[in-house]
């Protein structure tokens, strides 16, 4: 019925074990529709070589898609494939892949799942996590990938505001922010 809990004293005081159960935070307010994209620095191809997407994005269309780790199985082999075979990808203008690992991780990845360039994605890394927790999609993904990670998601970008966000409810699976959900739809025409 009741936990012992240490105090800064050292010495035990009953607490109603009830008292933990009904502790809750605030649920946690991700980037939503209508938010600007942060001013951050990123990284592409090198560390030397910083990239801001709100900059590149402030006019015009584009697409943002977070990914929780480069060369992970569903990242390479069904999440960003489906953009890169995208017929109509242009269509959505600028478009980036960013993932919490760093710009050699990103440049060997972007070689190996499109190695021509064809597709005109560019993919940047976020090793500092500055961008991904900027619009507040980060989660604890230690059990996983060893540390904290980015949830994978897809942000259709129209003068540097978030016009659709497309975040997986369960961080890593691949159904809100698949290609046929995001760009399958009227709202790009």
């Amino acid at each position: 019925m009741f936990a012992a809990r240490r105090l800064y004293s050292g010495a035990p005081r009953a607490v109603p074990a009830s008292t933990y159960r009904s502790f809750q935070s605030s649920a946690r307010a991700f980037v939503k529709v209508g938010d600007a994209i942060p001013d951050v620095e990123l990284m592409e191809d090198s560390p030397g070589n910083k990239v801001k997407i709100a900059q590149e994005l402030k006019s015009g269309k584009g697409l943002i898609i977070g990914v929780p780790a480069a060369f992970s199985p569903s990242c390479s082999a069904t999440h960003i494939p489906g953009y890169i075979k995208w017929e109509n990808l242009k269509d959505a203008g600028k478009v980036f892949v960013v993932s919490v690992n760093d710009a050699f991780v990103m440049k060997a990845w972007a070689q190996s799942l499109d190695a021509d360039g064809k597709s005109g994605i560019r993919f940047l890394g976020d090793p500092l996590l500055s961008f991904t927790k900027a619009l507040d999609l980060d989660f604890d993904g230690t059990a996983i990938f060893g540390g904290p990670r980015s949830k994978r998601y897809a942000l259709v970008v129209e003068d540097g505001k978030v016009k659709e966000a497309h975040v997986e409810p369960d961080n890593t699976g691949v159904s809100e922010s698949a290609v046929e959900k995001v760009l399958g739809g009227a709202h790009l025409q």
